[in-house]
């Protein structure tokens, strides 16, 4: 009885070995042989590293609009405000090294390095400043910096539910993302990287809703994160440096009278983070009031600043269309009264 059990053991140890075989050889080809998704912008060399641009709009009187994605969002989260205001003013989209259709970048990573990055590409591609920085999530932080550094350039800022620099102490989250998720990030981009996951987008008719943005947007993103493990790698990057770029923008300025719009979004947490939540003893309908302490003080940072809020929720708040709607049409008018 012994050995029969150890037979079929050996013989479904075999059988999984050629399974996983194959599966992996089936996902080599298809890196070997799929090209990926054409970037819908250009690339821009800047010392070296490719960094993908969207320019839209012709430039004129009114100041140029910077769109300055989140920790784990790209150029088609702004898909609705682009689309809106790109025959009013000159709007850029970009993706920070490593992000989106970016390349990595090899060079030392500083809490002003994205700042100077982002400086320089403005430049190689022919823009200039003023400018109006719009930062959602962490684009808020990361914006907070670049006008600490070009002070002279920025004539406006606009926080869409962005990120605060003492977040993580004051909430109950901690960090960007936890060990848990930081493990899977780890294991879903070498399964990237080896072709699994974009084998799968090609058999599977799985297509996740992203909140109203259009199917083409929609297409890019999932062949994008499906082509190989970058996306993910650049997540744990940016847990990576989270920290620091969230204490440098503590460290910047306040903003004196400079035009600034907050925009903050009611849903903070879906159900299954609220009953995490309620599980660990903590109330999410707290952690949703310091977040919005949070939020009226980033409206504190300037004496001249209004604040809106949002029936949304954190990504919503720009991908659905009527929210983009509202806010297009608040980020015109402090265009127009700038000028």
């Amino acid at each position: 009885m012994i050995k029969i059990t150890m037979k079929i053991f050996k013989w479904l140890g075999k059988f999984l070995g050629i399974i996983i075989l194959l599966l992996v050889l089936a996902g080599l080809s298809y890196r070997l042989f799929s090209s990926g998704p054409t970037a819908p912008g250009k690339l821009v060399d800047v010392n070296g590293t490719k960094l993908h641009i969207r320019a839209e709009g012709e430039k004129n009187e009114l100041p140029t609009l910077i769109l300055e994605s989140g920790a784990g969002g790209d150029t088609e989260m702004f898909h609705w405000i682009a689309e809106n205001l790109k025959n009013e003013v000159r709007i850029i989209r970009y993706d920070r090294e490593g992000k989106g259709f970016s390349e990595e970048t090899e060079e030392n990573i500083t809490p002003e390095f994205y700042a100077k990055q982002l400086h320089q590409l403005l430049e190689k591609n022919g823009e200039k400043p003023p400018y109006i920085l719009v930062g959602h999530s962490m684009g808020g932080p990361y914006n907070r910096i670049f006008r600490d550094l070009y002070p002279n350039e920025v004539k406006g800022m606009i926080f869409l539910d962005a990120s605060h620099p003492e977040q993580w102490k004051r909430l109950a989250q901690k960090e960007l993302y936890d060990k848990n998720k930081a493990s899977f990030l780890k294991g879903v981009s070498f399964l990237g990287d080896i072709g699994l996951t974009g084998l799968y987008s090609q058999i599977s008719s799985f297509k996740p809703k992203e909140d109203d943005l259009p199917e083409d947007c929609q297409k890019r993103n999932r062949e994008l994160t499906a082509h190989s493990g970058k996306v993910y790698r650049r997540f744990l990057k940016e847990m990576a440096i989270n920290d620091t770029i969230l204490y440098r923008a503590g460290q910047s300025r306040d903003l004196d009278s400079l035009p600034v719009l907050v925009f903050t979004a009611t849903e903070q947490y879906r159900e299954a983070q609220k009953k995490k939540y309620r599980k660990e003893g903590i109330d999410p309908e707290k952690q949703v009031q310091i977040w919005f302490e949070m939020q009226k003080e980033l409206k504190e940072l300037s004496s001249n600043s209004e604040q809106f809020i949002m029936e949304s929720n954190h990504g919503s708040i720009i991908t659905k269309k009527e929210n983009a709607d509202k806010i297009s049409k608040k980020i015109l008018l402090m265009a127009e009264e700038i000028k």
